[in-house]
């Protein structure tokens, strides 16, 4: 027992600090690392703070050189399937009615273009989703389009994939106008009352 005891106090005595008035203080150097490490956290998370709110800007930035680089290309894919461009990066402003009242608003399409005598909004496209006409934003672009430039129809370019599309739009259904069911019905009594006149002869 009295060796554990004489143990235990040089232990103590080997701990390496001292209480002075009941307050601990730190071993020589001790102080200096616990501020840098703590300088040294702190730059870390300013860091990883200014890295995230960069990433988008970085993002919009490599978006915006991506569809800068295919609108270039765009132009060469036209040309090769015979489209002559007649201006870049139109604009056209049109009125839309809100509430009773006219609001004139502004699109932009990437060309205006011509082949035999038809003229057509071009809208470039990069990436994977865009391209496709039957990506929501894309068709709702394409439409808007469609309805705003007094065009013959529009035009997708795929500018990756080097490919050039022309979506139509059905024409917008007419109030009051027959279904395409009570056509169907009237071309069936109209193929009954033949076959009834072929019959009775």
């Amino acid at each position: 027992m009295i060796h554990r005891a004489e143990r235990a106090r040089r232990d103590i005595r080997e701990i390496p600090r001292v209480v002075c008035n009941g307050a601990v203080r730190l071993p020589d150097g001790a102080l200096a690392w616990t501020l840098a490490a703590t300088a040294l956290l702190a730059a870390v998370q300013s860091a990883r703070l200014w890295w995230l709110r960069a990433l988008p800007r970085r993002r919009l930035r490599r978006v915006a050189e991506r569809g800068a680089a295919g609108e270039t290309r765009a132009e060469g894919i036209l040309a090769r399937h015979g489209y002559a461009i007649d201006a870049r990066q139109a604009a056209q402003r049109f009125a839309i009615t809100v509430d009773g009242e006219e609001v004139a608003v502004m699109v932009r399409a990437d060309f205006l273009v011509t082949r035999g005598g038809r003229r057509f909004v071009a809208e470039v496209k990069t990436g994977e989703a865009a391209p496709r006409p039957e990506h929501p934003p894309t068709r709702r672009q394409l439409l808007e389009y469609r309805h705003a430039f007094d065009v013959d129809g529009v035009l997708l370019v795929h500018a990756e994939a080097e490919r050039v599309q022309e979506v139509e739009f059905p024409p917008a259904p007419v109030e009051g106008a027959p279904s395409r069911l009570a056509w169907l019905a009237v071309g069936a009594l109209l193929g009954a009352a033949a076959a009834l006149l072929a019959t009775s002869r």
